[in-house]
């Protein structure tokens, strides 16, 4: 069995898995051509944390004759997921509880947030 992911992603690995979760795939020229945050990336920059993503199974490529096109092997929702679950480990010892009453201490809800915070909150008990 393969090992799984890493459960984080750093700022420049992020950028580009962003860009191929929304084109679906790419090369790494279309991968640099999309990247609109800066600082800009030199394409072995690029090239170099796409490998590594390769490494850490969130990407896979196929040649499409000399060039080797990238598609996620993770998902944007799973991979956010495993962000919030290595948080939550790592800040709050493993109390999702915590990392809420965090935000809400922080941040603060807007009346709608809440309205949600509370239907989600009424879906779930019910369960």
């Amino acid at each position: 069995m393969p090992p799984r992911p890493s459960g984080t992603l750093t700022e420049a690995e992020l950028r580009i898995m962003d860009v191929l979760w929304a084109r679906g795939s790419g090369t790494v020229q279309q991968v640099l051509d999309a990247i609109t945050k800066t600082p800009a990336l030199a394409y072995n920059s690029v090239l170099t944390t796409i490998r590594v993503l390769e490494k850490k199974r969130y990407l896979r490529h196929l040649k499409d004759g000399r060039a080797h096109v990238y598609t996620p092997l993770v998902g944007k929702k799973e991979a956010t997921r495993s962000e919030i679950r290595h948080l939550v480990s790592r800040f709050f010892k493993d109390s999702h509880e915590q990392l809420v009453l965090n935000v809400l201490e922080d941040q603060g809800l807007d009346p709608d947030e809440m309205k949600r915070l509370r239907q989600m909150l009424d879906r779930a008990e019910a369960k």
